[in-house]
């Protein structure tokens, strides 16, 4: 039975929570579906992840959505639930918290917004990548969703009138109204706010992203102590990125350095209908096998070389606006992932970007992911079963990892 529903608006990033569950022997599904009928979910699972998909929502449709889930998680007794928000505050945050509050009739809703693993860190209210607040990070100039604001309060005011405050690590909530902002500037503070906040019982709902998730599986008794072992993977590796994140355009770029094959679509593949389906499609369709046969390392990609700005002007010569952008690129990657999945070439993937993973899942129609381990933090390996075989694929949020991830990455496959 489902215990615990956590609702992520992301694919990327239900999956980077759900694993902390399932790494250590907790029974955990990642599926795609918001309007998710639980009675038909395996009686064995006891975390089911749901990718909302309302990151690019209006905030009342976001609202409404995660209104919606609650209700329905609620009405089939889940016990727990927990908001998984970006860590780098992007997307619906005010109005996705509203919505859990609003729904669940809970007192108050604590929200630990930090990653200190990651270098993500709220201080005195104001959340921070890498020490440069967010607002002034790459995520502050995300073209699909800026983060224009700092301080975690009065992001959230942006779109609920609900109060929010902002709270210490160790202290108490038992008296507190609205949503309840966690400092948190290491692992130790979300572990010390987390022990606080089960003090006198389980709050029924919680909100933050994986850093504070990673505490979860043991102050809600769901881990059984267990740790899950890396698979042997294929070591030949396939890394689809749809991510125009300069964290992950400098991951390619180091990749390129070191030998992987690198292969940028064009405007027209990316933007025409149906293009994988032409003649000049299935012909480049044709030379991508060429390129996996010949090189166990590669890279396809949809970004332009030196920025963005040939794809940006067939767009607009079409008339095709920037959400009409993010969709049309992630459905045409979509379709030639379909198209490419069957080769005998293919090994491990790698895809970045929740709109491209959601996008390629959709096209082998794959609806449901299990999370098994974290490679590194917040870099998940999960699997799903199509056609009878269970294929492996490595997920990352375009913003994480290292400079050398990916080359470390190829290394530590190929090695095992």
């Amino acid at each position: 039975m489902v215990e615990l529903l956590i609702l992520a608006d992301d694919f990327t990033g239900a999956l980077d929570t759900g694993v902390q569950f399932a790494a250590r022997g907790a029974s955990t599904t990642v599926v795609t579906d918001p309007n998710f009928d639980f009675s038909k979910a395996d009686p064995t699972t006891q975390v089911l992840v749901m990718d909302a998909e309302t990151r690019h929502l209006p905030p009342r449709e976001a609202y409404r959505v995660i209104y919606r889930a609650v209700q329905n998680a609620l009405s089939s007794g889940v016990s727990y639930i927990y908001k998984k928000t970006d860590s780098a505050l992007r997307g619906n945050i005010g109005a996705e918290l509203a919505a859990l509050l609003k729904a669940s009739g809970a007192r108050n809703l604590p929200f630990l917004p930090a990653f200190p693993q990651i270098g993500r860190t709220t201080k005195k209210g104001v959340h921070y990548i890498d020490g440069v607040p967010v607002n002034e990070s790459p995520f502050g100039i995300d073209p699909f969703e800026p983060v224009r604001c700092a301080e975690v309060t009065k992001l959230i005011h942006l779109q609920t009138e609900i109060p929010a405050q902002n709270l210490r690590p160790g202290e108490t909530a038992a008296d507190k109204t609205g949503i309840l902002v966690y400092d948190a500037a290491t692992a130790a503070d979300l572990e010390t706010a987390g022990r606080q906040l089960f003090q006198n019982g389980t709050p029924p709902v919680l909100a933050g992203c994986a850093g504070f998730a990673a505490f979860l599986p043991e102050l809600l008794g769901l881990s059984d102590g267990s740790v899950v072992e890396t698979p042997q993977l294929d070591p030949r590796l396939l890394v689809l990125c749809g991510s125009v994140n300069p964290i992950t355009l400098r991951q390619m770029d180091t990749a390129e350095k070191a030998g992987f094959a690198r292969l940028r679509l064009t405007p027209r593949q990316k933007l025409e209908p149906g293009y994988w389906a032409s003649a000049d499609g299935k012909a480049a369709l044709a030379e991508i096998e060429q390129m996996l046969a010949a090189n166990p390392r590669c890279i396809i990609e949809t970004n332009d070389a030196g920025g963005n700005q040939l794809t940006a002007d067939y767009a607009a010569a079409r008339g095709i606006d920037l959400d009409g952008m993010r969709v049309g690129i992630s459905g045409s990657v979509g379709q030639m992932f379909g198209a490419l999945f069957g080769s005998e070439h293919l090994g491990t993937l790698l895809l970045t970007g929740g709109d491209t993973l959601l996008q390629c899942m959709n096209s082998v129609g794959a609806r449901e992911l299990e999370p098994v381990c974290e490679l590194e933090s917040g870099i998940v390996l999960a699997r799903f079963t199509y056609q009878g075989r269970t294929r492996y694929v490595i997920t990352k949020s375009g913003g994480f990892g290292q400079e050398d991830l990916l080359v470390e990455l190829a290394d530590r496959i190929a090695k095992h």
